[in-house]
């Protein structure tokens, strides 16, 4: 009688173990390539939450209107409310009534912030409604002049309105700077007070957006400004962003406040980005005094600058470089938009 063979045992051990390797390994695999994309996914979040409140989403503003002078203003009509058919509506039983008044002079209106805002026209249909002339320079070409009739146009159109409490929303800075909203205001007032044989739109509400200049402003401004919620995220992601590199020197941030302040890891990230060795001579490796600590932020701008980018708006001495930039401040949201409606 014949017994089976026996199969060796160390076969299916080893093959287990093979097995349990390479699934280690694919684990592994797994876990730095997940662990990639969320660092990935943070520092995407974090330019995100610094870009964000630096685009105004759905303005589209056209460029010349943003080139103003130091805190000068201007309001200008959402682009959307401008293709309200209530909107449009009032537009054209304005135009069509102006040009109508002013026949007999063969004015013809076709754009009411181009053809208004320098007082010619404002003039004829003044003095063809009021029946009166006015004391002004019939052709004026220079700002100054233009601005000298309509001072004198709308001054006589105040001492026709304030008496029947009409509130004044407009002047001669919105007229003569071609704002559509002041110029509407105005002439529903002068329709509406010679009792104009039109019917206007009832309840016309547009969108307004009012640009400021204000000085200069980079992204972590506008931050402050508008997301402080979003300085946690951007900080988080800054973190990551700085380890990513300072790990190579066996070196881990935690805190940008404090562990930034003296420059050293500022000098250090900068030759990591740069890939170059940062002499130790150059700087203090173990800053003591705040002038040392001064000099190493110092030479850490003058790094950023050999490296092409524009010299930081941050002093090195009021520093605390990171502190500056991620300390959480308040600011009141300056006004961005408003609503404005006629009612008629």
């Amino acid at each position: 009688m014949s017994s089976a063979p026996i199969r060796s045992p160390t076969l299916r051990p080893h093959r287990m173990k093979k097995d349990e390797s390479f699934l280690g390994k694919l684990g592994g695999t797994l876990a730095r390539k997940k662990k990639a994309k969320e660092v990935s996914d943070l520092q995407e979040e974090g330019k995100n939450a610094i870009n964000a409140p630096m685009s105004p989403a759905t303005i589209d503003i056209h460029p010349e209107d943003t080139l103003l002078e130091e805190n000068e203003e201007r309001t200008m009509i959402d682009p959307n409310s401008k293709e309200d058919i209530k909107f449009k509506e009032l537009i054209k039983v304005l135009i069509d009534w102006i040009n109508d008044v002013l026949v007999e002079e063969r004015i013809i209106v076709k754009q009411l912030e181009e053809d208004l805002y320098d007082g010619q026209v404002l003039q004829k249909l003044l003095e063809k409604l009021a029946d009166r002339k006015l004391n002004v320079a019939e052709v004026t070409q220079s700002e100054i002049g233009q601005k000298q009739k309509l001072q004198t146009v709308l001054e006589a159109v105040h001492d026709l309105l304030r008496p029947h409490g009409w509130t004044i929303k407009w002047n001669v800075d919105s007229i003569h700077g071609k704002n559509l909203v002041s110029i509407l205001h105005l002439l529903v007032a002068l329709a509406m007070h010679f009792r104009a044989p039109i019917r206007l739109p009832e309840h016309v509400s547009v969108q307004v957006v009012v640009v400021r200049k204000r000085e200069e402003r980079d992204a972590f401004d506008t931050l402050f400004d508008h997301a402080p919620d979003k300085l946690s995220v951007v900080k988080k992601s800054l973190i990551t962003f700085v380890n990513k590199h300072l790990n190579k020197l066996n070196l881990e941030v935690t805190e940008l406040e404090t562990q930034f302040a003296d420059g050293v890891y500022l000098v250090l990230l900068m030759g990591l980005l740069e890939d170059y060795f940062v002499p130790l001579h150059n700087f203090y490796l173990t800053p003591e005094s705040f002038d040392q600590k001064v000099h190493n932020v110092s030479f850490a701008f003058e790094l950023m600058q050999d490296g092409g980018l524009k010299k930081p708006k941050a002093r090195p001495e009021g520093i605390y470089f990171f502190t500056y930039l991620l300390r959480f401040i308040s600011y009141p949201i300056p006004e961005g938009s408003g609503q404005l409606t006629t009612h008629t």
